[in-house]
């Protein structure tokens, strides 16, 4: 089985990955193809005293033409790498140097936006910026700097129709009806479930079935808490805890949290507070949160009561549940019991948008390497390489990418998504649905703060802290006092 290299998927993936540096001492390598990399210790980007945020750097290419990348952590970096392997008259024409800084703390925040307000040789010709953030840089106070992928010269209308990109990346990436960033990862979900649970509780483990039974594509929770007291009396819980379920009520909001400057909270959101209460109330989840070990544990099995699905984009499955199901084959653990099915609400989660800066010195070579990543639906593009667990970093089978799901719907539709961690099932078909439902029309750059206010209040009411109104009230406040609406 190939082992799986965690790339930039998530909010919560990037800091997994930003802790595990922080001990790596400065080193410096050199490679194929004129690649070096180097890391060391920065006091750039806003640190604090009691923060150690590292730099990275990485040069491909040997050319005489410079194009500068910054990102926040080596996974574009090392699609540049791949894309110099495969053409190497790119690399002797163009010399990419890429800086990578964690988000520890907002320091990549603040060092790209100090480089793109100085500008001059070391600011970044194109960037990359994670869902948490990116509407900051495509829409928000420092989309200003960012050029169209029409002004880089990229024929967009013909290749996002060509690609079958997901839209919900598009929505993210326009400005004023413009693209300025696309992702190259589609993060729309799918519902990860149990099978053995599912054919004890339901008679059936079939996924067409079981989309029936949760009321896939409906826009509500109807179905699925029906199939939850179900579940219950078997023993099982719906999900791990109720955080599974946030992603999805956030997502799926028609409305943003901002309207005409005052605080709006969405319908689709405020359910949430009472979702929670009554996960805990009927005991239909294990009340593990997110990212913790109860809620790894829950992915083996072995949690209080066995969860029947999980919520989440490919990544989830690659990165996470895979790691964490006890085994690595059939029989082992909980591998090779899962299944996917379209959920009931959809949403995406998480993600990486590329961007490029409208006075970058080669566009031209910029524009080369943003294509290739984001819309090339080619058997040799990122794309298509990706989904099919064929980018080979290091020249080293092992080491290869897992397959994933990719903003190319084409892409997607012509490859091989049979993941054995799923009983061999294709998960894509699964996935491409779950890119058409997700929706990112209802997002702000304040989302990140906000969100956290919300679900401390929801928490608050459903371990009987505060009333249903005071948990509101509460929210408001910390909103109010933090961010002024």
């Amino acid at each position: 089985m190939k082992k799986v290299i965690a790339g930039v998927l998530s909010v919560a993936m990037v800091a997994a990955l930003a802790a595990g540096c922080q001990d790596t001492k400065p080193t410096e390598t050199t490679g194929n193809g004129g690649e070096t990399a180097s890391t060391e210790e920065s006091g750039e980007g806003g640190e604090t005293e009691a923060t150690t945020t590292e730099k990275q750097t990485m040069t491909f290419g040997t050319g005489s033409e410079k194009i500068n990348l910054w990102s926040f952590t080596d996974e574009i970096p090392k699609m540049v790498g791949q894309y110099v392997k495969q053409n190497p008259a790119y690399g002797e024409k163009y010399t990419v140097d890429c800086t990578i800084i964690a988000t520890d703390g907002g320091a990549y925040q603040t060092a790209l936006d100090n480089a793109l307000v100085a500008g001059g040789d070391m600011a970044p010709d194109f960037y990359a910026a994670e869902a948490a953030f990116v509407l900051k840089y495509a829409k928000g106070d420092m989309a200003k700097f960012a050029a169209t992928y029409k002004e880089l010269g990229i024929d967009v209308d013909a290749k996002i129709k060509e690609a079958d990109i997901a839209q919900y990346t598009i929505e993210v990436g326009s400005r004023d009806g413009e693209l300025v960033a696309l992702g190259y990862q589609a993060t729309g979900c799918a519902l990860i479930y149990n099978a053995e649970v599912a054919k004890d509780a339901f008679g059936t483990d079939d996924p067409a079935e079981i989309e029936k039974i949760v009321g896939a594509g409906s826009g509500n929770w109807d179905k699925f808490f029906e199939a939850a007291a179900k579940l219950k009396e078997k023993n099982y819980a719906v999900v791990s805890g109720s955080g599974d379920i946030w992603n999805a009520c956030e997502k799926s909001a028609d409305t943003a949290w901002i309207v005409n400057g005052e605080l709006n909270i969405d319908p689709k959101r405020d359910q949430f507070i009472d979702i929670a209460k009554t996960l805990k109330d009927n005991g239909w989840s294990n009340e593990a949160a997110g990212w913790s070990e109860a809620w790894y544990a829950d992915m083996k099995g072995e949690g209080a009561q066995k969860v029947f699905c999980f919520m989440g984009p490919a990544w989830l499955i690659n990165y996470v549940m895979i790691g964490n199901s006890g085994g690595n084959k059939a029989g082992e653990g909980t591998f090779g019991q899962w299944r996917v099915c379209a959920p009931p609400v959809g949403f995406f989660w998480g993600g990486t948008w590329v961007l490029g800066n409208k006075d970058a010195k080669n566009k031209e070579g910029v524009a080369e390497l943003i294509e290739w990543i984001t819309l090339d639906s080619s058997d040799t593009g990122l794309q298509y390489l990706w989904a099919n667990g064929a980018v080979d970093w290091d020249n080293d089978p092992e080491t290869a990418t897992a397959k994933d799901t990719v903003a190319s719907a084409t892409v997607m539709a012509k490859s091989n998504g049979e993941l054995d961690f799923c009983g061999g099932q294709n998960v894509f078909p699964a996935f491409i649905a779950g890119n058409s439902y997700a929706s990112a029309k209802a997002m702000t750059q304040y989302d990140e703060t906000i969100n956290g206010y919300f679900t401390d209040a929801a928490a608050q009411y459903a371990e009987g802290n505060l009333d249903r109104a005071g948990a509101v009230d509460a929210f408001k406040t910390a909103v109010t006092d933090n961010l002024s609406f």
